[in-house]
């Protein structure tokens, strides 16, 4: 399975906000990067200025538009609109001082920054840009990109983009720059979506309607990630046992733990039956920021880590 998302182009990690999204993009950068695999994480952030959570979590000390190194065989890069929209126009215009100038308007900038498709045309170029750049070898730069898609709601308005825009203009710079990502989102041997969710009713309920929403797309989604599954110490038959004890003598003092682990235990069965892809879990663990990105890494690290895997060629 993971060797699989390894050979990906593009893996974008998807979920409602407080399910660990983004913590869970860190590690999967940081166990790729253990396993001889250049990748470059993303973060595709609606609001372009404050901090970066997901920086923080990989110790980035730069979290801006640029590519930046934080260890070996790791990047990193917070998308700008911006800068997207920079490209657009560097590759456009016949003359690069003319892009330059024309970011220089700052009547442009407020037109470029006003509409959102406007602001998601731009981030979709810059992720184009990054994932196309080639080494002087004619190898990609990034054979993996890994992206923490935002809030629900902003990161399916993008995947959308490339529809809308093609049914206004199907040609031109801005209609074949817009297929070329449609077509990079929606091939399942490029792209992988992974889906993450929380052992608990209400996220579940989200992630099968969020499954629902990357169908209808057509996006790829590779498996589903149930994340801070608790430990269940119990046997099916000590289980029963328990049950008949409880029946006897009456509510116990960790009845309350009982009862989370029921629900994550009916969690998984239902999220398991709802999505048509594989079910990962991850364990719950007493640690959080880039301790817990580190410890979670080693669940995705392979036995053969540190052995170079092959780099795509464009």
């Amino acid at each position: 399975m993971l060797g699989a998302l390894w050979d990906k182009r593009a893996l974008l990690v998807s979920g409602k906000g407080g399910v660990g999204k983004t913590t869970l993009s860190a590690a999967l950068a940081v166990a790729a990067a253990r396993a001889g695999r250049p990748v470059l994480l993303v973060e595709l952030a609606p609001d372009e200025g404050g901090p970066s959570p997901l920086g923080a979590l990989v110790g980035a000390k730069d979290a801006g538009p640029r590519v930046t190194e934080v260890r070996p065989g790791l990047h990193f890069v917070r998308l700008a609109a911006s800068e997207g929209h920079r490209h657009f126009l560097q590759d456009t215009l016949p003359l690069r001082w003319l892009a330059d100038a024309a970011l220089r308007s700052r009547a442009l900038r407020r037109f470029l920054e006003a509409g959102p498709a406007l602001r998601e045309m731009g981030l979709l170029y810059q992720m184009l840009a990054l994932v196309r750049r080639t080494r002087p070898d004619g190898r990609f730069m990034y054979p993996l990109c890994i992206i923490d898609l935002p809030a629900t709601g902003h990161a399916l308005a993008i995947a959308a983009l490339p529809r809308r825009v093609l049914t206004i203009m199907p040609g031109g710079p801005i209609g074949r720059t817009v297929r070329e990502g449609l077509d990079l989102l929606q091939d399942p041997a490029r792209t992988a979506v992974l889906l993450t969710s929380l052992p608990e009713p209400l996220p579940v309920s989200e992630a099968l309607a969020l499954a629902g929403e990357l169908e209808r797309l057509e996006l790829p989604l590779a498996a589903a990630i149930l994340n801070r599954m608790p430990e269940d110490p119990f046997t099916p038959e000590s289980r029963v046992a328990l049950q008949r004890l409880l029946a006897a003598h009456g509510p116990h003092q960790g009845i309350r733990a009982l009862d989370r682990l029921e629900r994550a235990r009916a969690s998984h069965a239902r999220l398991a039956a709802g999505v048509q892809a594989p079910l990962l879990t991850l364990p719950e663990l007493p640690v959080t920021g880039p301790e817990l990105v580190e410890r979670l890494a080693e669940a995705f690290t392979p036995p053969e880590a540190g052995v170079l895997a092959r780099e795509a060629l464009p």
